[in-house]
């Protein structure tokens, strides 16, 4: 999940913007057909648009990008109103439960071939957006995750720092909390992990099952052991003063890597370039990759959809079966570190071998291959994206010393489930 930061002010301009705009985005131009593509934060596909264009001297595309919160209320908005919505919207898996449930909206991909395409994705992948014969969209990239973590700080706190070291000596979450405590008797003035919520996250996206039960779709955070484990874990060291409550995206996660106030984060692929961007050229060769305890997990992950409203619905099609083609996913993994969903490319030689310098040579292709081959879905719910941020406020108020693990836990289950009602 790409998210970028944004002023409400001008994310509420945005959005007007583009619902202005997008009454004219499927328009012609100068005898062209004209496609918008909406996304949030980058995908890495201006290069992409280019050479589309100048395969297709007939389209022009129109990129929108907004960050996360903004992109999602402007497409509820503009699927209520029957107008507004790009040609094509890219919607990331935690809102897929909601809106696949919306045929009505969307085109049924499979009317253009795309129940054709199903080999080309990972089993799970395919799944996630399609509802037995209705293709709701294309599958973009996956967040297989892995652990990033600064060599420096281990090394100063007298830990490994090999990473295939590093791995064994946190091979699940348990071992990952008692290096903490470690890390911390050794070097109190730095946080062994960015955010209690980010632990919290990487925990609960290795488990089948979340806040809902695959069965039957009712609420089980309450009584499922694993969001009560990753809970208390998570929660216990924000409580332990091992976390810098540092939110992934914010600027105080930004300042908080540039100064190196954190020695480690559960990293998707596509969060390397983020942290290189807040690092800058100080952070180059201090950090690493490694395995992530449990071994595996999915932290984001994207499809484009075709929303019925526009013009042009086949070729808005042609251009996301493009997009999410082998070709283009393998070139947006060698130059953004945007991890395919597809195993013939992630299991590519060329992607295999891709190392990340800035990462002190980590070997990120076959890390992440790796993570990705291990892979198991999780069940996320109809109301997954109302009842996931009470959790995350919840460990944020442990961070911040108004709540003990208990009384956090107690009102991320009630909080969760009125959030529901």
């Amino acid at each position: 999940m790409r998210k970028l930061t944004r002023r409400p002010a001008v994310a509420a301009l945005a959005a007007a913007f583009l619902l202005l705009a997008a009454a004219c985005g499927s328009a012609a131009s100068s005898g062209k057909i004209t496609l918008s593509v909406a996304t949030f934060g980058e995908f890495g596909y201006a290069p992409l648009f280019e050479q589309y264009e100048k395969d297709h001297p007939n389209i022009e595309i129109r990129s929108r990008v907004t960050d996360f919160d903004t992109h999602f209320k402007s497409l509820a908005t503009q699927l209520a109103a029957g107008r507004g919505a790009a040609d094509v919207v890219a919607v990331e898996e935690q809102y897929i439960p909601k809106y696949i449930r919306a045929k009505d909206k969307f085109v049924n991909l499979a009317d253009y071939g795309a129940d054709k395409l199903k080999q080309q994705w990972a089993p799970w992948k395919w799944a996630q957006g399609t509802s037995g014969d209705y293709v709701f969209g294309l599958g973009t990239d996956m967040g297989s995750l892995a652990m990033c973590y600064r060599r420096d700080l281990f090394e100063q706190a007298g830990l490994p720092t090999d990473r295939k070291a590093v791995a064994a000596l946190m091979p699940d979450w348990t071992g990952y909390a008692n290096v903490a405590a470690r890390f911390t008797e050794k070097l109190p003035k730095v946080k062994f992990a960015d955010s209690a919520g980010t632990v919290y996250t990487a925990m609960l996206n290795q488990s089948p099952e979340n806040y809902f039960s695959a069965k039957d779709d009712s609420y089980i955070a309450d009584r499922n052991p694993s969001v009560r484990t990753a809970f208390q874990l998570s929660g216990g060291l924000a409580q332990a003063h091992e976390t810098a409550g540092a939110t992934t995206y914010t600027q105080a996660w930004n300042v908080a890597i540039k100064q190196g106030s954190f020695a480690t984060i559960a990293c998707p692929a596509w969060m390397l370039t983020q942290i290189k961007e807040a690092g800058g050229d100080a952070g180059s060769g201090k950090w690493d990759v490694t395995t992530v305890p449990g071994n595996s997990g999915n932290q984001g992950g994207s499809f484009l959809t075709v929303p019925k409203q526009g013009a042009h619905p086949k070729e808005a099609y042609d251009l996301a079966q493009w997009l999410t083609a082998p070709a283009q996913q393998k070139r947006l993994f060698l130059s953004d570190g945007i991890l395919p969903s597809e195993p013939s490319v992630y299991q590519d030689p060329q992607v295999v071998a891709h190392t990340d310098p800035y990462f002190s040579n980590a070997p990120v292709g076959q890390i992440y291959a790796a993570s990705a081959d291990k892979l198991r879905p999780n069940y996320r719910g109809l109301h997954d994206a109302d009842v996931r941020p009470e959790f995350g406020r919840a460990l944020g108020r442990i961070e911040d010393g108004s709540e003990n693990v208990e009384q956090a836990w107690a009102d991320a289950v009630r909080m969760g489930r009125d959030a529901i009602k």
